[in-house]
């Protein structure tokens, strides 16, 4: 005798407690979909840490960089929606790059299940030591004085400093060449050593090279100074109209049971609230996430229908 569909939907339905309560009987792959060393990386790399220990399974993290953190999204959006794969990034390969490559290898739409949004980041313009420029309206005017000249490193095309740095060229009306690198902290050595002019990047990503004099910071894309670099001016101070930070948060691939993403995003609330995790990267600069993952998705849902507008007037595109 056949049986009915409402049959199996109920038991499935009994059945995902129980697979939830069994999770995780075997180590959990936490991708990063870009280089060791970002702030993505160091947040995962906390998480992971504390995630081993509550879970009672190992937590290990893997990087797989590349196309703008797409490479490394599709593998978690491809992998069995378990709760044995899961994905720590920016907003950029779950949100935004939909609307930068001509082509995706997975339906940003429908490909992950939104856990935890781990923590936002403001954004700092910053110039190499050597350069001569102590405020941001020098750098305006020398970009201006030679358009296409000065030049402005990003962690790649499409990513969140690319977007904050073509911001600032419509915002004040410059040309800056881009160059793209396959990580902000390439990007940053390049700075330190003078091969590029200027970065807007993730304060966490780059206060210890400020604190250590390697680069000077010019200008906060933040509504109020902040409290790490109470002498760097905002945008607004300096006579510019752009406040822009970036989003990161964990998802899993569609289809994951919901009583493993609640238990995930609980876990991380609680370790992100240890000021042995939380406390050491709100000092580096990140405000911290945590909360539920309804509110995550719609923070998703709001970053999709701020950028894509910025990201179509730009021209931004990426192959």
């Amino acid at each position: 005798m056949p049986i009915s569909r409402r049959l199996l939907l109920a038991s499935a339905t009994l059945a995902t407690p129980a697979l939830a309560q069994a999770w995780p009987s075997r180590p959990v792959r936490l991708i990063v979909p870009f280089p060791p060393g970002g702030l993505v990386d160091v947040l995962a790399r906390s998480i992971s840490q504390r995630l081993t220990e509550r879970l009672g399974q190992p937590v290990v993290v893997e990087n797989r960089a590349g196309a703008g953190g797409n490479i490394g999204a599709d593998a978690a959006a491809k992998s069995a929606p378990d709760g044995y794969t899961l994905l720590a990034s920016s907003l950029g390969p779950v949100a935004v790059n939909q609307f930068i490559y001509r082509s995706m290898p997975f339906d940003t739409q429908t490909a992950f299940a939104p856990i935890v949004l781990l923590a936002s980041t403001p954004k700092v313009l910053c110039v190499g030591a050597t350069k001569p420029w102590r405020t941001v309206q020098q750098v305006v005017e020398a970009a201006k004085a030679r358009p296409g000249v000065l030049t402005g490193g990003s962690a790649g095309p499409g990513t969140s400093l690319h977007l904050a740095l073509e911001l600032f060229k419509r915002t004040t009306g410059t040309d800056i060449q881009h160059v793209p690198y396959r990580g902000a902290a390439m990007a940053i050595t390049d700075l330190i050593a003078g091969q590029i002019d200027l970065v807007i990047d993730n304060l966490p990503n780059i206060l210890g090279q400020i604190t250590g004099g390697q680069v000077r910071a010019l200008a906060a894309a933040t509504p109020q100074r902040l409290p790490q670099l109470p002498d760097v001016p905002t945008m607004g101070e300096a006579g510019i109209d752009l406040v822009f930070g970036t989003a990161f948060g964990m998802v899993a691939p569609a289809g994951t049971p919901e009583p493993i993403i609640r238990r995930l995003a609980e876990e991380i609330t609680l370790a992100l609230r240890d000021p042995a995790i939380g406390g050491r990267l709100a000092q580096q600069g990140a405000v911290l996430g945590g909360g539920s993952p309804e509110a995550f998705a719609a923070l998703i849902a709001r970053e999709k229908a701020v950028l894509e507008p910025v990201i179509r007037a730009a021209g931004i595109t990426a192959q």
